[in-house]
């Protein structure tokens, strides 16, 4: 069973579109595990499925019904959690810096790999969103890049960069397109609702 699970899968082969399926199997599993007690592998891949998901309240619920003695027996588990901890902290920096401090088993690897990207890209938008200018060094910490690194990125992503001033100004987003109903179908609908109203 559990290499249906992926569990002992080689980490190229779980791909991001697996995640979902993934996370359905874990958390089958450990609904059926005997005595409501998972294995240590599948509460460590659930943990860090639901972190790379965004799903906070999840995740703590599994932390708190995890037995104690596995997470003292399983350094990976408590590391996932600190992950989490910085996640709900909102602590970007520290998000990337606790992902790179530990050896992540073949596993989870490439779910940290994914949660690290993922974190990239809601930073990214996030700046967007909230500045007009952010100094680089900031903007740095902010994406877990180094300031050179994260000058290029800005580059690719169409923003601006100041050397002289060392500020990222970044593109605002393009709203959401509003959709407008076609003059023909709006007619109808309230020539329907005129007739609705008249009868």
């Amino acid at each position: 069973m559990m290499q249906q699970l992926g569990i002992n899968m080689p980490a190229a082969v779980i791909m991001e579109e697996n995640y979902d399926k993934l996370l359905e199997q874990c958390e089958a599993q450990e609904l059926e595990a005997p005595g409501g007690i998972a294995t240590p592998q599948v509460y460590a891949q659930l943990l860090s499925l639901y972190l790379l998901h965004n799903d906070m309240n999840n995740g703590r619920y599994l932390w708190k019904r995890i037995p104690q003695a596995i997470k003292s027996a399983n350094p990976e588990l408590t590391s996932i959690w600190a992950v989490g901890q910085r996640i709900w902290q909102r602590d970007f920096p520290g998000i990337y810096t606790t992902i790179a401090a530990f050896q992540w088993s073949e596993n989870i690897l490439p779910v940290m790999e994914a949660l690290r990207e993922s974190t990239r890209q809601r930073a990214y938008s996030l700046v967007a969103q909230a500045y007009t200018s952010i100094a680089a060094e900031d903007f740095a910490a902010f994406v877990g890049y180094s300031v050179e690194e994260a000058v290029k990125g800005v580059v690719t992503h169409g923003w601006q960069a100041d050397p002289a001033t060392r500020m990222v100004m970044p593109k605002k987003p393009d709203p959401p397109p509003v959709s407008l109903v076609p003059n023909e179908q709006q007619l109808a609908r309230l020539t329907d609702y005129v007739a609705f109203l008249e009868n």
